[in-house]
């Protein structure tokens, strides 16, 4: 059932990545988590589970999804080869379809009537009224004003797809009032609603089972890399939010010591301005939310501070427990990208190989960009192109008077 990083389960038997993770919650929601982590465990052993949600991967999303050489891109650059995981080829536009439909196929399984979400971007919301409607179950998503105001192509398709859309107005009006909304809905009826956590985010089972649906991204990438070069990438990286992409690809790559493994926070106005970003590893501290330990930006009562980013899906002031402890134990660097670096490679990825990335995405490109002519030119870096821009486009249009 558990996934291991140097034989040790991650997480344990009570949802710990060592210090990190757990079910922090009310008795009877911790009950509904027991319930969900106990049906999980047993379902996705079952040969007409796997053989459904690998067939949907396959026929469905269009996996495998491929690597792409950034050759325009590498040359400008100098130094280290570029090469991105295509995400944004996948139905709906990004790596979140991957954990959708698993999610959705698991509430099938159980029985249950209806399927809750929280969104960001909108990327998660998408995805998830993707799968819905394709399985057959009713779909509610809650997202912040703030949040609608800027993806609002992403919420059409949510509403054309049948999914009932309600916006959250409280506090910041982003992804941490989205998520407290969800849940209290979710609340009302645990027994016949499923909550889709949107990351590896939220009490056990949820940090687990995100992973391991999304695991596929690296499993294809580790191995598409080594059949095309005879080696694998001496770094990869990936934008961290909640980190659901990020540790999708690390997974694959966790036990093999001689890859770098970056992940990408946001930087927003700048990590040194208190409210203006959402570098959670990077400035945070060890605290509580949405049911988990984790790395917490937060004030001095231990409340959520307030977060920003350009990028709507990276503005949350928690992170994956599995990434808390990869930090602690220093198997990943974590890192940071501004608002401006961001738009910047956002552009640059367009009119240098005509892919307009998520501006989550533009993150980790963003890295790689910074970095790439530092390296030697034997050395190869792997992004996971998380997204693709089109939700974004307007919006980077207008702040930069395109």
């Amino acid at each position: 059932m558990f996934a291991t990083f140097k034989n040790v389960p991650m997480p344990d038997e009570n949802g710990f990545f060592g210090e990190y993770g757990g079910q922090l919650v009310p008795p009877h929601l911790k009950a509904a988590m027991d319930g969900i982590a106990t049906a999980y465990a047993e379902i996705r052993e079952r040969p007409d589970f796997k053989e459904k949600l690998s067939g949907l991967l396959a026929d469905y999303v269009g996996r495998p999804s491929p690597i792409f050489y950034a050759r325009r891109l590498s040359r400008q650059l100098g130094g280290a080869h570029i090469h991105l995981k295509r995400e944004d080829l996948n139905h709906t536009g990004a790596h979140k379809i991957n954990h959708c439909l698993g999610e959705v196929l698991l509430a099938q399984f159980m029985g249950k009537k209806k399927v809750i979400a929280e969104t960001g971007a909108g990327q998660h919301g998408v995805a998830l009224a993707t799968a819905c409607a394709l399985i057959g179950i009713p779909c509610e998503i809650h997202m912040g004003q703030v949040d609608i105001e800027k993806q609002h192509p992403n919420v059409t398709k949510m509403r054309i797809l049948g999914c009932k859309v309600v916006p959250v107005t409280r506090g910041a009006a982003t992804l941490k009032e989205a998520v407290d909304s969800a849940f209290e809905e979710y609340l009302k009826n645990p027994d016949d609603y499923f909550y889709a956590i949107g990351s590896v985010v939220g009490p056990h089972p949820f940090p687990m089972m995100v992973r391991d649906f999304q695991a596929v991204v690296g499993r294809e990438a580790r191995e598409q890399f080594q059949e095309r070069h005879g080696r694998l990438p001496q770094h990869v990286a990936a934008s961290v939010g909640g980190g659901s992409n990020a540790i999708g690809l690390f997974s694959a790559f966790l036990e093999d010591e001689g890859v770098h493994l970056v992940g990408v926070e946001p930087a927003g106005e700048g990590v040194d301005k208190p409210g203006r970003h959402a570098a959670t590893l990077t400035r945070g501290r060890p605290g509580e939310i949405h049911g988990m330990k984790c790395y917490v930006l937060a004030g001095p009562d231990g409340t959520p501070s307030a977060v920003h980013s350009v990028a709507s899906g990276l503005d949350y002031p928690g992170i994956g427990p599995q990434h808390s402890y990869l930090k602690d134990v220093g198997r990943v660097d974590y890192v940071a990208v501004d608002d401006q670096e961001a738009l910047d490679a956002f552009m640059t990825l367009a009119r240098t190989e005509g892919i307009p990335p998520a501006l989550e995405s533009a993150h980790a490109v963003a890295w790689a960009i910074r970095e790439a002519p530092r390296m030697a030119g034997d050395e190869h870096i792997l992004v996971n192109l998380s997204g693709r821009g089109d939700k974004d486009a307007d919006y980077v249009a207008e702040r930069l008077g395109l």
